[in-house]
């Protein structure tokens, strides 16, 4: 049974159960080819740009306050505004996603923070910047997880833990180009302008989305799971082509029977197998989240403000500890579905204990110099705490069915964005307190050992499973 490409349910009947199950059988057994290549590079293209404007603030955090003639404690509020918007598209995006699908929600989400990339870069004052910086997120907080859900949805078993994770690794260097930029802008136009020209470049995104709008594939698994299976047939069909193009000899589907019918209900991930799975997520999400926006949002201001350096020598610590983190997780890539996921979350937060260990004795116990203690706990910090954070987003989106990926994935996601608002308020209190380097590195530490325990009791393997299987 199927149904006119023009026409959607809210769900598949059971008659096109075995017709989704096909579908993702056909998928599974596809190595990566052009089609998959060109469609990490446009989705790549927007979660690199995602990483471009979430981090822009940090590093230009410094110059903010000095425009503006404000407090940390205000500047703290700036980027929890960020992180707020995010929250929220997260959560009220990826139900949309389920409605609607990934390609559309995914173009409105990079046209919706490029264009309050724009306005914030015009902000006249600091509440304005503020509400822009919120708005923004919203869009910031949903392409993520929409990404790496469409990229799943496409990847067979095989190497969709390399792959999705190399492709994740565009966050990563979205997030390593800003203090590139900001460094290049601030000897070219001053530190009061920088900040805005950072912005400005933020606007990229718009001509993306529009491109996206009109070109990127819809998910072949979604459109099977609501029923219509000709649209998805089709789209499948132009990837077995490229296979068959480069000269790929494909097996034969071998079909694993898709969960039982049922329609979208966004409170289902709390019930039956789900629970524990939703649970776990949450505390990884959130611990993870929690030390690397700890470290990455204050670090280029620490080095100022307490390591003693320079704006210029600020950006350029950011960048070589955002490049250790980017290589260390391209690596991660490579090993990813040998090694599997439990073990590499439970490698990277250990790597986070060794670095939040770092930072609290080195300054907090042996009183060594602020800024080379700075430097070496927030690069080995880094270096965990990106790699856990990209695992996740390839990690979350085995963990549930089609019928509500997305949406599971945003929701999980959204303990990044609580994490994230959470993170930046209480350093800033610590600060504030005077507690010092050594007390802001104690509580990442006990984020991360806790995150050890978590993973290491309540993850669930998922290498070389299909996301079928995985989901029963």
């Amino acid at each position: 049974m199927t149904t006119s490409p023009g026409v959607d349910r809210p769900g598949a009947s059971p008659a096109d159960e075995s017709a989704a199950a096909r579908v993702a059988a056909r998928l599974d057994r596809i190595p990566p080819n052009r089609f998959h290549l060109r469609l990490a590079a446009l989705l790549g293209t927007g979660t690199f740009f995602d990483g471009f404007n979430a981090i822009s603030i940090a590093v230009v955090l410094t110059a903010i306050i000095a425009t503006f003639h404000i407090s940390i404690g205000a500047a703290s509020l700036i980027v929890s505004a960020g992180y707020l918007g995010q929250f929220a598209g997260a959560l009220v995006v990826g139900a949309l996603s389920e409605r609607v699908g990934r390609r559309n929600t995914f173009a409105l989400c990079l046209i919706c923070f490029g264009l309050l990339s724009v306005l914030a870069a015009l902000s006249w004052n600091v509440t304005s910047l503020l509400i822009f910086r919120l708005l923004q997120g919203i869009g910031l907080g949903a392409e993520v997880p929409l990404a790496a859900t469409l990229m799943n949805e496409y990847l067979g078993a095989g190497k969709r833990g390399r792959i999705g994770t190399l492709y994740q690794s565009l966050f990563g260097w979205g997030l390593l180009f800003p203090p590139l930029v900001a460094l290049l802008l601030t000897n070219a136009v001053g530190q009061h302008a920088a900040w805005r020209y950072l912005f400005a470049i933020g606007a990229i995104p718009i001509v993306v989305g529009i491109f996206a709008w009109f070109t990127l594939p819809e998910s072949a698994r979604w459109l099977a799971g609501r029923g219509r299976t000709e649209q998805a047939d089709a789209l499948v069909a132009r990837v077995e082509a490229e296979a068959h193009r480069r000269g790929d000899i494909l097996a034969e589907p071998s079909i694993t029977a898709a969960p039982s019918h049922q329609d979208f209900r966004p409170s289902e991930f709390l019930h039956g197998v789900y629970r524990n799975r939703t649970l776990m997520l949450w505390a990884t999400w959130f611990l993870a989240s929690f030390v690397d926006y700890g470290c990455t949002v204050w670090l280029p201001t620490l080095y100022v403000r307490l390591g003693g350096a320079s704006t210029s020598t600020s950006l350029l610590l950011t960048i070589f500890v955002a490049t250790l983190a980017v290589l260390a997780l391209m690596t991660s890539a490579l090993v990813i579905d040998r090694i599997g996921r439990r073990r590499l979350l439970v490698l990277a937060f250990a790597i986070m204990v060794l670095g939040a260990a770092i930072g609290t004795l080195g300054v907090g116990v042996f009183a060594l110099p602020a800024l080379p203690v700075l430097v070496t706990a927030g690069a080995v910090v880094g270096i965990g705490a990106h790699a856990g954070v990209s695992i996740l987003w390839i990690y979350t989106a085995e963990l549930y069915p089609t019928r509500m990926r997305s949406w599971a994935t945003s929701v999980a996601s959204g303990m990044n964005r609580a994490a994230s608002i959470v993170s930046p308020l209480i350093v800033s209190a610590i600060l504030t307190a005077n507690g010092g380097v050594g007390a802001i590195f104690a509580v990442m530490l006990g984020c991360a050992i806790l995150g050890v325990v978590v993973v290491a009791t309540m993850a669930v393997e998922t290498s070389r499973r299909s996301l079928e299987d995985i989901a029963r």
